[in-house]
């Protein structure tokens, strides 16, 4: 039994094509300089000559195999991208090889090329600078490998595996990493110590050792308002109050915490005598003679108050180096608060009253005038004009009743044939009598004058008079009922200040609460820390970029 012959088999490469110069991966001595460590490059002997474009073309033609070294570039190659290199240490190698003068044809082969020649791609000085500097002793090595006489005595060689020399650079890697680990962590540790730790530790020990104690008397108070008056109700005195609206609320708080709140304080128990001893510690304690401004700036931190609108309810908490002190000035500000409260609406309520009162003193003015002249008409007249004028009307109607009976009797006399004439005669003398008196009736009532006025227009005068005097008692109803409505609406507009909870001297110090300002402080020394580290590693980062 015959088999076919085995052929080898081997690596063949394609040349560049002709009139290209060849890649350097084709040229370059793998192997011949190992991967540099540290910052100082040592540079290796030249490279092998490359071959020129005829032979490339003449060694693709023969389908030439692939050198050694050609095949240990490749390698190295691989090896450096399993390095797991960023884009941007490539494009750096990229611009150090070509600043030495090197043509990579990849990044990668940049990379190789740069350790080939001797040159570390990722030194910073690389950058900045063309040539690396040597030294007379690293100039005179030689680091290719020489050939021993055959007759000189073999030493044991010194040379390792490309296996055991990667592990042993990797190693020395490893240690220079965790080298400058440790010293970035000590550094970090150092800045933490200065700019965290130590301002923690001052602020806890003036919390803990030097602040002085604080007294806080807190109170709660509320503003409440008549919903009744006893002008409209006769149950009005009694009925139930209701809140304030919430600008009374915050006009009282705006003034408690306002400068007149601070000065009327100071000037009646003394509020800078009080944080002018020089028992507080100086960060607390207000210098001697200050000024109202560095007064008012105590003031405010140590006077806090706060309205709720959903309860009504205004809360205030002052702070004081002495408890019955602080329990004095709480009292001294519900005093001042409901003060103001009762004068909120103090002008709006005397004016409307004043309105009305002036108001009703007029209607009750013009009421008496109309009054007074009705009189003095009934005065002057000495009889009603009217009950005169209704007594004349009266006997002007039985007049001409007893009229038209005569005439009647008349014309039943002049029906007959013979009429008795002196009956006739008697009764046109009646007949006449009677339109002779309703004449003179008439003439009296209409002629009848007192003065210069006739008994008409005195009845008339009269009318006037009384319907003036009707009037002005409209409108002293009417001004009467605006005098009760300006009265309760006065009595509604009252302001009641009611204190829910009495201010009490506290026998426990409130302040400082010194692991709560510990802890806030550290946290907010660590957040400047930061904000200041990230901006330093952003700028550093722009500029090496």
């Amino acid at each position: 039994m015959t088999t076919n012959p085995k052929a080898r088999k081997s690596r063949t490469k394609r040349g560049p094509p002709p009139g290209q110069p060849p890649a350097p991966a084709e040229t370059a001595q793998a192997g011949t300089a190992p991967r540099p460590t540290g910052p100082r490059a040592v540079p290796d002997p030249a490279p092998p000559a490359r071959p020129t474009p005829q032979e490339a073309a003449q060694s693709l033609r023969e389908g030439e195999v692939a050198s050694p070294e050609q095949v240990a570039g490749e390698q190295d190659i691989d090896a450096i991208r399993r390095e797991g290199l960023t884009g941007r240490q490539l494009r750096m190698a990229r611009r150090v090889a070509q600043k030495h003068g090197l043509a990579p044809t990849s990044d990668f082969d940049a990379v190789r090329l740069l350790r080939a020649q001797g040159i570390d791609p990722f030194q910073r000085s690389n950058m900045l600078e063309l040539v690396v500097p040597q030294t007379q002793g690293e100039a005179g090595r030689v680091q290719l490998p020489q050939t021993v006489p055959a007759g000189s005595t073999r030493l044991p060689s010194t040379e390792v595996s490309p296996a055991e020399r990667r592990a042993r650079e990797i190693t020395e890697i490893q240690r220079d990493i965790s080298r400058r680990r440790r010293r970035r962590l000590g550094l970090l540790m150092v800045r933490l110590a200065f700019f965290v730790l130590l301002p923690t530790f001052a602020a806890g020990y003036y919390f803990y050792r030097i602040a002085t104690p604080m007294y806080a008397t807190t109170s709660q108070f509320l503003i409440i308002q008549n919903e009744g008056s006893a002008g409209a109700s006769p149950f009005g005195g009694i009925l139930p109050t209701q809140f304030a609206n919430s600008a009374d609320s915050i006009a009282t708080q705006a003034f408690l915490q306002s400068k007149d709140a601070m000065l009327r304080l100071d000037q009646d128990v003394g509020f800078k005598d009080h944080f002018s001893d020089p028992a507080i510690d100086p960060i607390q304690r207000l210098e001697p003679g200050a000024s109202n401004e560095a007064a008012y700036g105590i003031y405010e931190k140590n006077v806090k108050i706060g309205y709720d609108p959903t309860e009504g309810v205004i809360r205030m908490e002052v702070i004081a180096a002495d408890p019955e002190t602080s329990a004095e000035f709480s009292r001294r500000l519900l005093d001042y608060a409901e003060e103001r409260v009762n004068n909120l609406s103090r002008q709006k309520r005397e004016d409307g009253m004043r309105d009305a009162r002036e108001g009703f003193e007029q209607a009750q003015q013009k009421r008496r005038d109309a009054q007074e002249a009705l009189i003095r008409l009934q005065v002057t007249n000495g009889v009603d004009p009217e009950a005169e004028i209704a007594a004349i009307r009266a006997q002007i109607s039985n007049y001409e009743t007893l009229l038209i009976e005569k005439e009647l009797e008349l014309a039943a006399l002049l029906d007959n044939a013979r009429p008795n004439r002196a009956k006739v005669e008697g009764a046109r003398g009646d007949v006449r009598r009677l339109e002779d008196q309703i004449a003179k009736l008439n003439e009296k009532m209409q002629s009848s004058t007192v003065g210069d006025n006739s008994l008409a227009e005195r009845a008339v005068t009269l009318q006037l008079a009384q319907a003036d005097l009707a009037a002005a008692d409209m409108v002293l109803q009417a001004a009467q009922t605006a005098m009760d409505q300006a009265r309760t609406e006065a009595g509604r507009q009252v302001r009641y200040l009611t204190v829910a909870v009495e201010p009490v001297a506290p026998d426990q110090a409130t302040y400082p609460k010194a692991f709560e300002n510990t802890v806030l402080a550290f946290l907010i020394f660590a957040g400047i820390y930061l904000m200041l580290s990230l901006t330093a590693s952003i700028l550093r980062e722009q500029v090496s970029s």
